[in-house]
C-alpha cells in the first residue's frame, strides 16, 4: 500500500492497483525523525545502526558486536517517549551484556537516555547488578544522558554539555513518529501520532479509517505488540458493529510484557484497561510487575513464560 485517500475512500498499491473501501484499518507502525540530533542522517545507519526494524539493521548491529575488540564500549542511545516497545533498549542492553560477559568480558555498555526513568527500571537495574556487575552504566537525561550530536565517522556522540563520548559500537535509536503512510493520509496531528476514538480506534481526523498499533495515540496503552493485538480485536468488533448498525459495548484492553535480562532471568509487567468516559484508563489493582525480591526459580520460570507468551501471541496473530 502506497496511499490511502480518505476523501475518495480508495487504497492504492505499489503495483498500480486501487481498492475501494467502506472502512479501512491501518497499522503503519513507526517511522524515524532523522533531524533531531546534529550530524546524523538516515545514510549513517550503515555505520551506526538503529536496529529498531528487523532485517539488515539487526545483522549490522550483530556483526559489529562480533567484530568489536574485548574491552570496547557499546553505546546505546535510548529515544525519548513515546516510542515502539518501551522496555526495548534495556532488553537489548541486557542481552548484549550476556553476549559480552560470555565472549568479551572486559567490555562495557553505556546507555545514554533522554529520560530519567524507564519501563521496569528497578527490575532491570536489579538484574544488571546480579548478572552483569559493573558492566552496564545507565545515564539519565538530567545527568548528561541527552545526546545532541552524532559523529558517525569518528564513532562519537556528544551530550548537551558538549562532552564527546566514543564507542566501539554505537546503537542510536532515533526519535520516533507514526508511519509515513499515516502522515501522508492526514491521520497524524501535530504530535506526529494519530488521534483516535479510544472506543473504536477510528481516526478523529478522517472518518471510516481505524488506526491501531504503534501509530495510534491510545495512551495509556503502551506501544507494544501485545497492546496492538488487543487493539486489533477491539477494532474488529468496532468495524462489525458499525457495519451492522448496532452499538459497540465498552471495550476492555490488556497488555503483558515479558523481558529477558538473561537467558534464564525473566521479568514481566501486566495491566488491564477499561474505557471510562470515552477514554482508556488503567484498572487499579489489575496486573502488576514481577516481585523485586524474587528468587532464581521465579526468574527462570518467567523466562520460560516469556518463550511461551511469544509463541502463543504470534500464533494468535499470524496463524
Amino acid at each position: 500500500v502506497t496511499d490511502v485517500d480518505a476523501e475518495k475512500k480508495k487504497i492504492k498499491t505499489k503495483g498500480g492497483k486501487s481498492f475501494d473501501y467502506d472502512r479501512a484499518v491501518v497499522s503503519p507502525g513507526v517511522d524515524f525523525q532523522w533531524d533531531k540530533v546534529e550530524g546524523f542522517s538516515q545514510a549513517d545507519v550503515e555505520t551506526i545502526p538503529h536496529a529498531w526494524k528487523a532485517g539488515k539493521q539487526t545483522t549490522i548491529l550483530r556483526s559489529q558486536l562480533e567484530a568489536m575488540d574485548d574491552g570496547g564500549t557499546v553505546i546505546i542511545v535510548a529515544p525519548p517517549n513515546p516510542f515502539r516497545c518501551p522496555p526495548g533498549p534495556y532488553e537489548r542492553a541486557s542481552l548484549i551484556a550476556h553476549y559480552l560477559k560470555t565472549n568479551k568480558p572486559k567490555s562495557k555498555i553505556l546507555i545514554l537516555d533522554s529520560k530519567d526513568k524507564f519501563s521496569k527500571m528497578p527490575l532491570f537495574t536489579g538484574g544488571w547488578e546480579k548478572l552483569y556487575p559493573g558492566m552496564i552504566e545507565w545515564v539519565a537525561g538530567t545527568k548528561g544522558g541527552i545526546v545532541t550530536q552524532v559523529d558517525a565517522k569518528n564513532m562519537t556522540v556528544y551530550n548537551e554539555a558538549g562532552e564527546p563520548i566514543k564507542g566501539a559500537v554505537i546503537n542510536y535509536i532515533p526519535h520516533q513518529t507514526s508511519g509515513a503512510i499515516a502522515r501522508k493520509a492526514g491521520l497524524a496531528d501535530a504530535t506526529g501520532w494519530c488521534p483516535v476514538n479510544q472506543k473504536t480506534f477510528e481516526s478523529t481526523l478522517k472518518n471510516n479509517i481505524h488506526v491501531i498499533g504503534d501509530s495510534s495515540n491510545s495512551k495509556p496503552l503502551p506501544k507494544s505488540g501485545y497492546a496492538a493485538s488487543s487493539e486489533g480485536k477491539m477494532c474488529a468488533a468496532a468495524v462489525v458493529t458499525a457495519i451492522n448498525g448496532v452499538d459497540m459495548p465498552d471495550p476492555s484492553y490488556s497488555n503483558t510484557c515479558y523481558s529477558l535480562v538473561g537467558p534464564e532471568y525473566g521479568i514481566s509487567v501486566a495491566a488491564v484497561y477499561r474505557l471510562e468516559a470515552g477514554k482508556i484508563n488503567k484498572v487499579k489493582g489489575a496486573g502488576g510487575v514481577s516481585p523485586k525480591d524474587a528468587d532464581e526459580s521465579f526468574r527462570r520460570a518467567e523466562a520460560l513464560y516469556a518463550s511461551g507468551w511469544y509463541s502463543s501471541i504470534t500464533r494468535d496473530m499470524f496463524s
